[in-house]
């Protein structure tokens, strides 16, 4: 009997650790553009979960941003269905007009198509192919962005997409292993231009940068980098947990006031917040904020840092003004949403 070779090996293994102990039984769903890191993930979840009882289902999103979108979205379906995965669905989604860049709008036009399918058939779970190397350049842009702990910590493992658990297996398998399981298996996968197209960041990075650091630091360098994601977003998460804890002792009583069937959202006590260490404080106020209103992607460090000024460097200035047209000012102690 043949060795299974190390690389389809790993793959295997990486996703058997993500399917078992999942608590539903409903299909797991591959996320797959035809790519080799997508396509190595479809192979290893087709082997796997029909092993572990669960049936597997696969969703290939057209962004149709290049020529022939629609025909390699058609093949990659085609593929499933002969591979066995049931669901089998191709999603055409529309990335024009979306907030965020193109980057940034063709991801979170993905993500909503995913979660979307992923309630439609009851999903256990949906899976990304998001390898090793993609969490290094993740960590290097929010770094070049200086978007604190919270971006050095890179993509979770597992995350809640709309309701549906979205798990990332390959966050310890290197993208090289990905494309070394695809020649084993006989596969010929896609290579998205957009991943060589300088015009964008994260190419720049993965063409430039990284390599850049491999040759100057050695390729450990990667695994170093993915590391200090894992620590980080551990510390982010206890912080976390401490700055929720700490909201709510914040809390000034809002004595039962509502408009119309909504309770107004009610102030935070001055005092609790100024005795808070500055880690803690900001996270309050960030959280604040977004239960406020404050869209996630346009609340920025200097809005929170306004909020903390009306803490910690009180002058008598007006309202802070912040994203989804809120205004909070200080009056009688607290801090009062307006």
């Amino acid at each position: 009997m043949a060795a299974l070779a190390p690389a389809v090996a790993a793959i295997r293994v990486a996703v058997r650790r993500a399917l078992v102990g999942l608590p539903t039984a409903g299909p797991v769903l591959v996320a797959c553009s035809g790519g080799a890191d997508s396509l190595a993930l479809a192979a290893a979840t087709a082997f796997v979960a029909p092993r572990l009882g669960r049936p597997a289902g696969l969703v290939t999103v057209d962004h149709g941003l290049q020529a022939g979108s629609a025909e390699r979205a058609a093949a990659v379906a085609r593929w499933a269905e002969e591979t066995g995965f049931a669901p089998v669905e191709s999603v055409r989604v529309h990335v024009a007009g979306r907030p965020g860049g193109p980057e940034g709008a063709a991801r979170d036009a993905r993500y909503q198509a995913l979660a979307e399918a992923g309630r439609r058939y009851g999903a256990s779970a949906l899976l990304t192919g998001h390898t090793r190397d993609d969490q290094a350049e993740t960590v290097l842009l929010a770094l070049a962005r200086g978007s604190g702990p919270r971006g050095l910590a890179g993509m979770p493992p597992r995350r809640d997409l709309s309701g549906v658990p979205l798990l990332r297996p390959f966050l310890d398998v290197s993208r090289e292993q990905t494309r070394r399981a695809c020649a084993v298996l006989g596969f010929t996968p896609w290579e998205d231009p957009h991943n060589v197209d300088p015009s964008y960041a994260r190419a720049r990075v993965r063409s430039d940068v990284l390599p850049a650091l491999v040759a100057a630091l050695g390729p450990a360098v990667l695994e170093n980098l993915a590391r200090t994601a894992r620590l980080v977003a551990a510390d982010t998460t206890a912080l976390d947990d401490l700055a929720a804890a700490a909201l709510a002792d914040a809390r000034a009583p809002t004595d039962g006031v509502t408009t119309g069937d909504r309770p107004v959202p009610g102030g935070l006590v001055v005092a609790v917040l100024a005795g808070l260490a500055p880690a803690l404080r900001t996270r309050v106020l960030h959280a604040w904020a977004r239960e406020l209103g404050a869209p996630a992607t346009a609340l920025s460090h200097r809005h929170v840092a306004a909020l903390d000024a009306l803490v910690t460097d009180w002058r008598g200035q007006g309202a802070v003004y912040l994203p989804g047209a809120l205004r909070v000012i200080r009056q009688d102690g607290l801090l009062v949403p307006v």
